[in-house]
């Protein structure tokens, strides 16, 4: 299935946390043929814009914030689509929906996960202003930014949220892996 470009947006693929919970590079962790990168790059590409992997953050130990702040400050869109690399299970339907909220009220919208904003979240790129004082701040979690944004949060259907689950420990690894094995047998 391709879906329509829209040379409005880029879309960036976070990969350049410490991974300290997991203990290594959760981007390189393989789940069947490709690591969880490569899972999450396939899968964003079908939207058509252009993908960028952002690994090394101009600004250090700030979590996401330190991505987001890189990947705003070489935008080229007017738009950016912010992916987590350890979500194997986003496909490109979802990420159509997300982009087409955003489309409909043009303002910064985050996926609600958990009753938390989360990823995928979609921002004008002249939110790096907003993203700049979070980080002086020292507020470096998504709902701090998405509170100073005013963002909007969207709640997704149960059929949905399944897409949303990701790795941060060995646990979450064990069920990840666990589930890829149950759905791709």
């Amino acid at each position: 299935m391709k879906f329509p470009p829209t040379p409005a947006l880029e879309i960036c693929i976070l990969a350049g946390g410490l991974s300290q919970r997991m203990g290594c590079d959760k981007s390189r962790l393989r789940l069947g043929r490709h690591s969880l990168l490569a899972h999450i790059r396939l899968e964003a590409r079908k939207l058509g814009a252009p993908v960028r992997v952002i690994r090394r953050d101009l600004v250090p130990r700030c979590g996401p914030l330190g991505g987001i702040y890189t990947a705003l400050i070489r935008a080229k869109a007017e738009a950016v689509l912010f992916l987590a690399c350890d979500m194997p299970f986003v496909t490109a339907e979802l990420l159509t929906v997300v982009q087409s909220e955003f489309q409909r009220e043009d303002c910064a919208l985050f996926v609600r996960v958990g009753g938390n904003a989360g990823f995928p979240f979609l921002l004008r790129r002249e939110a790096l202003t907003v993203v700049n004082d979070q980080m002086k701040l020292k507020q470096f979690s998504l709902q701090a930014l998405a509170g100073a944004l005013s963002a909007r949060c969207l709640r997704l259907p149960s059929r949905w949220r399944a897409q949303l689950a990701n790795v941060n420990t060995p646990q979450d690894w064990t069920r990840i892996r666990h589930r890829w094995a149950f759905n791709c047998i």
